[in-house]
């Protein structure tokens, strides 16, 4: 194996290992234990408090994991469990609530940190990184957070003497910095990384890891290790990538974004801004921007009160604001005008489904309380028939945020197609 050493991997790879490493670092991580018996899980999350993180102990891609943010959730993810024992246990981790993802793609040489780039999730915590909206050089991380994130990416190359590609997932809350995982390998975001930044991380990941294996140093990995000053924060552009979904041919299927990864591709670009890079991504992976009407359809109080400035914004823009009972309601007391439309379950008309046949709205924004996929609720119905017919739908409180701002400032005119070295 060229680069860093098995052991090292294995480390990081380890759960309980990488776990005491960064004890041992005083570095922060959730609270988390692998557990075997029902009783010890309910006990955890009696200690921790909901909502909490609920998976297999060896996963991919996410694969069977939940957020359960009560005792009903969580009794449903371990009534689907085959059986939990000391073969099989279950890994349980308080979940953080309001949190931002940071992502750092990098090259060490040797444990000693070459280059790296710190990527933000435009989505809070608990949409699969592969499902993330994701922003280079982050724009609304705090500068003390980025130096948080800075100091802990080199002293973990440095204890896992890395000499090769690594990818570290950070949680960020109020200058609160946790480590999630540590991949010892290039992460689907390198070439996202690369592209931005106009590094080739690749290259510099394998002249490292050559060197490292062979004793040799070439005169191209001479210059590439140690070069002065990779410069991938302060830059004069940004990139965003956005997921590509195939919700329409998977009949049934709940088109909402969560911990297990859904997207079968993605799509980045460049803009002078955020806004920007933004639209154009959302634009590339088949995003239609809205015309005339939008269709707000939102759980919970906390996430309706988030959006009540960006439905001002789009009423601002002059677009006709739909709302279900619940919301509708909640917008009005807040002074945004809102069309009543009702829920399928309420047998009323006009129903949603109603405005969606007869094209009243040409974006649906549907927010679900909890994020565990469902063919029993209203909102699920929305969210698959704006799917079914084709309705641009977002599914995220902070991704409506930023169309919402990104509107106000470009529209589709503004967006103009440019070559990718004027950029630098």
């Amino acid at each position: 194996i060229l680069g860093t050493h098995p052991e090292n991997i294995d480390r990081a790879e380890d759960r309980h290992k990488f776990s005491g490493m960064l004890d041992k670092l005083e570095v922060d991580q959730p609270k988390w234990q692998e557990l075997a018996k029902i009783d010890d899980i309910y006990g955890f999350v009696e200690k921790q408090g909901y909502p909490v993180l609920v998976r297999p102990s060896y996963v991919l891609s996410g694969a069977a994991m939940s957020v359960a943010y009560d005792k009903d959730a969580l009794d449903n993810f371990l009534g689907k469990a085959v059986k939990i024992s000391k073969e099989a246990p279950v890994v349980v981790s308080k979940f953080e609530l309001n949190a931002k993802e940071i992502e750092v793609d990098a090259v060490a040489h040797k444990g000693r940190l070459v280059i790296y780039a710190i990527a933000e999730h435009i989505e809070n915590a608990g949409v699969h990184s592969g499902d993330a909206t994701i922003a280079l050089p982050p724009q609304k991380v705090y500068l003390e957070t980025i130096r948080r994130i800075k100091v802990i990416t080199k002293k973990i190359a440095k204890e896992l003497d890395i000499s090769g590609p690594f990818n570290i997932q950070f949680l960020a809350k109020n200058n609160r910095v946790m480590v999630i995982e540590c991949n010892l390998r290039s992460s689907r975001s390198f070439p996202f990384s690369s592209k931005v930044t106009g590094y080739n991380f690749i290259e510099i990941a394998t002249e490292s890891m050559m060197a490292a294996s062979t004793g040799k140093m070439s005169k191209r990995a001479k210059k590439l290790l140690t070069y002065p000053d990779y410069k991938t924060l302060d830059l004069d552009h940004v990139g965003v990538k956005a997921p590509q979904f195939s919700f329409p041919r998977l009949k049934g299927a709940d088109p909402v974004s969560g911990v297990e990864m859904a997207s079968t591709g993605e799509v980045a670009c460049f803009g002078d801004d955020i806004h920007e890079a933004f639209l154009k991504s959302m634009i590339s992976v088949g995003f239609a921007l809205p015309k005339k009407g939008i269709l707000f359809s939102i759980g919970g109080v906390e996430e309706k009160a988030d959006l009540i400035e960006a439905a001002e914004k789009f009423a601002k823009m002059g677009f006709d604001i739909f709302g279900t009972e619940g919301t509708a309601a909640f917008m009005e007391a807040n002074g945004v005008k809102c069309k009543i439309v009702h829920k399928i379950s309420a047998k009323k008309s006009p129903s949603v489904v109603d405005g969606m046949a007869d094209g009243l709205y040409d974006l649906v924004v549907n927010i679900p309380k909890s994020y565990s996929r469902s063919v029993a609720t209203d909102g699920y119905t929305i969210r698959r028939k704006s799917v079914d017919l084709n309705i641009p739908l977002i599914t995220n409180v902070q991704v409506a945020k930023i169309m919402a701002e990104a509107l106000t400032k470009y529209s589709v005119d503004d967006l103009k197609a440019k070559d990718m070295d004027s950029y630098f």
